[in-house]
């Protein structure tokens, strides 16, 4: 959408807001930093970055209130759990809803008069079009472009980026977020071994952490794990491929639609606050273009 409206294809807007949760893979800062140099600023549009503090940070702090992430617990007489989800809303729906604020003239707790609002752009192409939903705010109106105006789906979104250079565009969601798939696991750890140790640290400090805790204090009475087999994530079998995966990567080489539920239910499509398919209720774009 950003090159879209830099290019003139889509009308220009106004700024981009990137949520920052301060946990992302190294290679999303560096494809934020060479989108805001390559296309944002040439095209004079405002890349805005936004943050309610570090998420691994203060899920390992004690005298830290942490909005929960998906975590999947242990408990102690066999039965397997998962915390709620809540950090969504905490590290990308507040910062981005209090920019915004902002940008009106009228940061919390000043009421936002009748009829003000901002038209925010959400990222969701044709194949996915049930997750496109309004803002639940009335200063926010959200737009799908990609339906829209473009009719595009995630397939006509790759073939446009690889035209300008970026396939290799990567998909933004928290280093140890506990949605991510096989696929996603082994691909931090061939490729990127301090971020896999930061993981793999991580996911042991849990299970005597602040992390067990949820938003109210409240103490889990079992062992939180990042993988799904509940199981130290150096010791996940993360190297086995499903059958979901397989067809996956065929998909992928052919160029046909992916499935919405492939890689053993990870998160294709990072993190997104309006489109986010694990939070209470959808919310925004990472990329939040408002005009």
């Amino acid at each position: 959408m950003l090159a879209l409206s830099a290019e003139g294809v889509l009308p220009k807007v106004d700024y981009a807001i990137f949520a920052d949760t301060g946990w992302e893979p190294r290679a999303v800062y560096s494809h934020l930093d060479r989108l805001e140099r390559e296309i944002a600023k040439p095209a004079g549009i405002s890349v805005l970055r936004v943050s309610s503090g570090n998420i691994r940070k203060d899920a390992l702090d004690p005298d830290h209130r942490f909005a929960s992430m998906p975590l999947y617990i242990l408990n102690k007489d066999g039965r397997p759990g998962m915390t709620r989800r809540q950090c969504t809303g905490e590290y990308k729906i507040k910062p981005i809803k209090k920019k915004v604020r902002e940008l009106l003239g009228y940061p919390h707790p000043a009421r936002v008069p009748k009829g003000v609002f901002v038209e925010q752009w959400v990222g969701i192409s044709t194949d996915e079009f049930h997750r496109a939903k309004d803002a639940d705010v009335k200063y926010m109106r959200n737009r799908h472009p990609l339906i829209a105006d473009m009719n595009w789906s995630r397939t006509d979104c790759i073939r446009y980026l690889t035209s300008l250079g970026l396939a290799d565009t990567p998909k933004s969601s928290c280093l140890g977020c506990p949605f991510h798939g096989n696929t996603q696991w082994r691909h931090i750890r061939d490729n990127s071994p301090e971020e896999w140790e930061d993981v793999v640290d991580f996911d042991m400090a849990i299970r005597k952490g602040n992390a067990r805790a949820n938003a109210t204090g409240n103490k889990l009475l079992g062992e939180a794990f990042l993988h799904r087999s509940r199981v130290p994530l150096r010791e996940a079998p993360i190297d086995h491929v499903t059958a979901a995966e397989w067809a996956a990567m065929q998909q992928e080489l052919t160029y046909t639609e992916p499935d919405l539920e492939e890689l053993e239910q990870g998160v294709i499509d990072g993190c997104s606050p309006w489109a986010c398919r694990g939070e209470v209720a959808p919310v925004q774009d990472d990329f939040g273009l408002a005009s």
